[in-house]
């Protein structure tokens, strides 16, 4: 697991910083998370920080980030 932090859902890509710095957007979020956290209209979880699992899935030449699990910190 990942330490992250919530930065926006736009344009149907929920954006999350890395502990790295690194800034992956990501496509997909598992429905038991977004059932759990409503990232794409509670404006209280942006720069919330979370426990993340992720998946990282290629379709030919693109590659897909999955959000797995969330966990608040």
């Amino acid at each position: 697991m990942r330490t992250a932090v919530f930065k926006s859902y736009k344009n149907g890509y929920f954006r999350f910083w890395l502990e790295n710095g690194e800034e992956l957007a990501f496509e997909e979020v598992h429905p038991r998370v977004l059932k759990q956290f409503d990232l794409k209209n509670d404006k209280s979880l942006v720069d919330k920080e979370f426990k993340m699992a992720f998946v990282e899935d290629e379709d030919g030449d693109d590659v897909i980030y999955r959000v797995q699990s969330l966990k608040p910190l």
